[in-house]
């Protein structure tokens, strides 16, 4: 006889229905509850519940940078179940999951215990089986690797966040503020041809839409946990940066030109 297994079902739950529906026992529940799903005959047939189809529609990015590194907040399901989770900063590894189903991670957090930096799902790397871990380690590459994901998924996930219409415009900034924590924490230096995710003291930046360089001169706010405002000086590319005009440029300012992937570091900066 075939076992049937009652994973989302407890105990209490069954007894509800058995009393609800009158039933006449904990078996009668669990028949009822198969041929509403149309598996009483155990035909061998899968049954397409919406999550089944939700977990099959969803894709990962196919533009993501590397196919078996990916950003743990991007990651759904595992080649063999398996994953190795690593910090992007030291390149050492946190710690390993088996999955037996897919996953929405939306909140993970730990502590890397080499470089002591707090990550969370937007900041740690989930190395899949088929990536050559030890080949890099040799060639001196897995650091190299880890940051360049990292960057990647960060451009990404602020570009689409501009095309999110339900998204909270205030957690999207709190989340400029977090990557640029990272930055600073991490001391990247940035590459010249991904835009900014932060907004850091002496740095150029270049406004492609309006054509114009930013210096960043120093914050004039000390915000814990928020974008703090700037003092800098805005002057038209290919002009004199002493006839710029200093000005007080304020975090939600700051915060839409990073979202909306404008600001490039200067290079050389």
């Amino acid at each position: 006889m075939a076992t049937i297994r009652v994973r989302d079902w407890t105990k209490e739950q069954i007894e509800e229905i058995l009393e609800e529906e009158s039933h006449s026992s904990h078996d009668s529940v669990i028949k009822a509850l198969l041929k509403d799903r149309e598996l009483a005959k155990f035909a061998g047939q899968d049954v397409e519940t919406e999550e089944s189809t939700s977990n099959a529609d969803q894709q990962l990015p196919e533009d993501k940078a590397f196919d078996e590194l990916t950003v743990l907040s991007e990651m759904y399901r595992a080649d063999n179940d398996v994953l190795f989770l690593w910090c992007p900063n030291c390149g050492k590894e946190l710690a390993h999951l088996t999955l037996e189903t897919s996953v929405d991670i939306s909140i993970f957090e730990m502590e890397c215990q080499r470089c002591l930096n707090h990550l969370d799902q937007h900041a740690i790397i989930a190395i899949e089986i088929g990536y050559p871990i030890e080949e890099k380690l040799v060639e001196d590459n897995l650091q190299a690797d880890l940051k360049e994901c990292t960057i990647d998924y960060w451009d990404r996930h602020l570009e689409q966040s501009t095309e999110n219409t339900v998204t909270e415009e205030s957690g999207i900034e709190q989340l400029v503020w977090q990557f640029d924590q990272y930055v600073r924490n991490f001391q990247w230096d940035w590459p010249d041809d991904v835009p900014v995710v932060g907004f850091e003291v002496g740095d150029t930046l270049h406004n492609g839409v309006d054509d114009e360089l930013i210096e960043v001169i120093e914050p004039v706010t000390e915000n814990r946990n928020a974008l703090d405002s700037f003092e800098v000086k805005r002057y038209p590319e290919g002009t004199d940066p002493d006839e710029g005009r200093t000005e007080i440029m304020d975090s939600n300012t700051i915060a839409n030109l990073i979202i909306n992937r404008r600001l490039y570091l200067v290079e050389g900066e």
